[in-house]
């Protein structure tokens, strides 16, 4: 039996049809990216194919787990074709369950094998990245953070650090990351420095960027999206990439994902709109459009980030175990 992923009952945006309402070349997609991003892009693929792309979106409330929840209550009949998700750790859980076919599109030989599946069940594009937010009037330019390790290392009081708790959003992804990195010891052990030195961990990195920003801290572990935010209103921060340097691990990059759900009804035109998805110039358009901070590719944007070379299912491996290593060392020293 396929279970369920957890979370609320799904309330879906469909769009209206994009191109017209009866033809017989469409394609069904279920993406977690914004509306407002997606619709120039299906015009744009509806214009160079003739085939029409149905949408159904997530709602801010479920997030991705509603449509997930949906393909896993349509699997003996899909309706979906195209999986587009905004993170990862959800279409690996699709992987898991039986419910994606594989394909590689084309053009995607210069995306790095970290960000594709090894039997092609999905692949990765753009995202976000995992960044310091360094307050420049706390902090002076020789003595800002590059690496993870600075939040242990004595460089800083543990009361000058913010981060997320590790239990939720990126920052857990983070966590996974870094135990697929280092080893769950050497791992465990990072984390426990972390609390033990007194970092401040808070409810979200929203509130590590506005700490930041506040000069609460001198230096708040957060996003790229948030990050950029808080540089474009004008606050006194500058943002870090930590580890780039050669033999250095790089930063934890979450990236969009793509797949091709299993007896898709539509398959022939779902792998037409992967390979469009998947196309750097599609990646490009999101960088330009703002909802991609960052290229998986290292060659797009205004960042040349290096990413973590860890495949990305290597880290959704690491999960349940460091999401309770994290349960256990932050929420029982609340």
């Amino acid at each position: 039996m396929r279970k369920m992923i957890p979370g609320a009952m799904a309330l879906f945006c469909i769009s209206a049809f994009l191109g017209g309402c009866g033809s017989k070349e469409e394609v069904v997609v279920y993406t977690a990216v914004e509306q407002v991003y997606c619709e120039e892009l299906f015009k744009q693929f509806e214009e160079e194919t003739g085939i029409a792309v149905r949408a159904v979106y997530d709602t801010e409330a479920n997030k991705t787990t509603g449509l997930v929840n949906r393909i896993l209550s349509e699997a003996d009949r899909p309706v979906c074709d195209v999986f587009w998700n905004n993170e990862f750790i959800q279409t690996i859980e699709l992987q898991e369950q039986g419910m994606l076919e594989p394909y590689v599109p084309a053009g995607t030989e210069d995306i790095p094998e970290a960000y594709k599946d090894a039997q092609g069940y999905w692949t990765a594009f753009g995202g976000r990245a995992r960044v310091m937010l360094v307050n420049t009037e706390l902090t002076q330019e020789d003595a800002y953070p590059d690496s993870v390790y600075d939040f242990v290392n004595g460089s800083f009081a543990g009361e000058d650090l913010a981060m997320a708790y590790p239990m939720f959003g990126t920052t857990k992804t983070q966590a996974a990351a870094m135990y697929a990195q280092l080893g769950e010891e050497e791992a465990r052990e990072f984390f426990r420095q972390i609390a033990d030195r007194g970092v401040q961990i808070v409810d979200g990195n929203s509130v590590t960027k506005d700490m930041a920003v506040a000069g609460q801290v001198k230096v708040g572990y957060t996003d790229t999206d948030d990050a950029k935010d808080a540089i474009k209103d004008g606050a006194p921060v500058v943002m870090v990439f930590p580890d780039q340097g050669e033999g250095e691990m790089g930063t934890l990059i979450t990236p969009s994902t793509a797949a091709l759900i299993k007896g898709a009804p539509n398959g022939e035109n779902a792998r037409k709109l992967l390979d469009f998805l998947a196309d750097v110039r599609t990646e490009q358009f999101l960088i330009e459009k703002g909802f991609f901070d960052v290229s998986v590719r290292g060659n797009q944007g205004d960042f040349q980030v290096k990413g973590m070379e860890l495949n990305l299912r290597d880290i959704y491996l690491m999960l349940e175990i460091s999401s309770k290593d994290m349960e256990e060392i932050f929420l029982d020293a609340r």
